[in-house]
């Protein structure tokens, strides 16, 4: 689906939602916090929101219903997406067209003869080389002598590459040749000569952060190498028989949103901080920051949201998710602090895809919600799905994280889901010091004691 395309059917969502309310775009945009301008400009198609939360409150100020709520977020993905795509193809290009493939020494070789020969030449960079050619015989003074410097530049650096390979392989000669390095592989002697480098594999490509292709080499990691949320802990069979290329790439990505809110009356933090030493409550885009910001840690539950696309036309099969326990401990002794305002209404909709985990449970399961479908699904790029996590805790701290196994024709690998890197944290709360914060109100105050108009 083309970028224009996948706006332009998000943002007909969008005014259809709109115009639905009956409320005009400054009353919705001061209710979502953000310019008029800007939420004009989400509806007309001429941008599209970099997150989705503020799609999701305006749906629901909206009154959008879960099937809406479903296809709204399908839609932004596939806007998303393709806006991510435009501009890729001249950035591919550019580095081949700006760094022609010539041969280190003959390129310090150009240096140096250029250095020596053009200190008298004016500053201008006079016609392009294509042009030089036709104006050579018309007496021009400067296009004749840069043709001359041109030619005896390429001379002397093909003379410098000749010399650079007579060396290579007099060292190849003298040496037997082709022996095989630590690794166990055959290639020249001088990659000896590589330094620090010598024997690392810098060969397999970086694969897009929510879906690394797996490397065939055993135990090493590419140096500079990206960390990823979602990282596969299974190989391809192709990659297994290291045949590279496509072959190796996993044909779907995660995007793993650990911190989304089911409703903001319903999220809560532990934090290890006085109720005078935590900000208020955060707006829902703003929540990863300010998680981060303060050391909180999911309470009672964590809603965690998946977005899985297909990278090709092809499809993928989603064949199920599986719970890792990275460890249990007694529940943090932190102070618990509720994210919604007392008084304020919040509705919940269960949307479809919705799954629970009970995270105290001895072997915790992905758990279909009453009447939603278990796995399998299927996935490609232009058809994404979302499932929605919803994990419970109350007598542990639960370090956790998932695995999504997928299978495509006959490729089939696993895929590691958590925070960045880390796994995901869910406490129980039983007994905790809970605090909430009035709307309108200065600071956090004790739970329950907010009196109420």
């Amino acid at each position: 689906m083309s970028e224009d395309t996948a706006a332009a059917e998000f943002a007909a969502r969008l005014r259809e939602l709109k115009e639905r309310s009956g409320l005009s775009y400054g009353v919705l945009a001061k209710r979502l916090h953000m310019s008029t301008s800007t939420l004009h400009r989400y509806c007309n198609g001429d941008a599209v929101p970099a997150e989705y939360a503020p799609v999701e409150r305006l749906a629901r100020l909206c009154k959008a219903g879960p099937g809406e709520l479903v296809e709204l977020h399908r839609r932004w993905v596939l806007a998303d997406a393709a806006r991510g795509r435009k501009g890729a193809p001249a950035e591919a290009v550019a580095p081949a067209s700006e760094a022609p493939a010539t041969d280190p020494g003959a390129g310090a070789a150009a240096t140096e003869t250029g250095a020596a020969e053009t200190q008298p030449a004016a500053p201008d960079d006079g016609p392009p080389q294509d042009e030089v050619p036709e104006v050579t015989d018309s007496g021009a003074p400067r296009p004749a002598p840069r043709s001359r410097r041109r030619t005896r530049t390429a001379v002397l650096a093909g003379i410098a590459v000749a010399a650079v390979l007579g060396g290579v392989t007099l060292g190849l000669s003298l040496s037997g040749g082709g022996e095989t390095d630590g690794d166990g592989r055959k290639g020249p002697v001088g990659a000896a000569n590589a330094g620090d480098g010598a024997g690392e594999d810098v060969t397999a490509s970086p694969s897009p952060s929510a879906s690394p292709s797996t490397s065939p080499s055993a135990g090493k990691k590419e140096k500079g190498a990206p960390s990823a949320s979602a990282s596969p802990s299974a190989a391809p069979p192709e990659a297994a028989k290291g045949g590279g290329g496509q072959a190796d790439a996993v044909p779907l990505t995660v995007r793993t949103a650990p911190y989304t809110w089911e409703d903001p009356c319903s999220q809560r933090y532990l934090i290890d901080r006085s109720p005078g030493e935590v900000p208020p409550p955060p707006l829902e885009q703003d929540v990863p920051a300010w998680t981060s910001a303060v050391g909180a840690v999911s309470s009672g539950g964590q809603y965690v949201q998946l977005t899985v696309q297909g990278t090709g036309t092809e499809t993928v099969v989603v064949e199920g998710l599986t719970v890792r326990v990275a460890g249990k401990r007694s529940p943090l002794a932190w102070n618990d602090f509720a994210m919604g305002y007392p008084g304020v209404g919040c509705g919940g909709n269960v949307p479809t895809r919705s799954f629970t985990v009970a995270l105290d449970a001895a072997r915790p399961v992905v758990t279909p919600e009453s009447g939603h479908r278990d796995f399998p699904f299927k996935v490609s790029e232009s058809d994404p799905e979302i499932y929605y996590i919803k994990a419970d805790a109350s007598a542990y701290d639960v370090s956790w994280s998932l695995e999504l196994k997928w299978s495509s024709g006959s490729r089939s690998g696993t895929l590691t889901l958590d925070d960045k890197g880390r796994p995901f944290r869910t406490s129980g709360n039983n007994g905790r010091p809970a605090y909430e914060f009035p709307l309108g109100g200065e600071k956090w105050v004790p739970e329950g004691t907010t009196k109420l108009e």
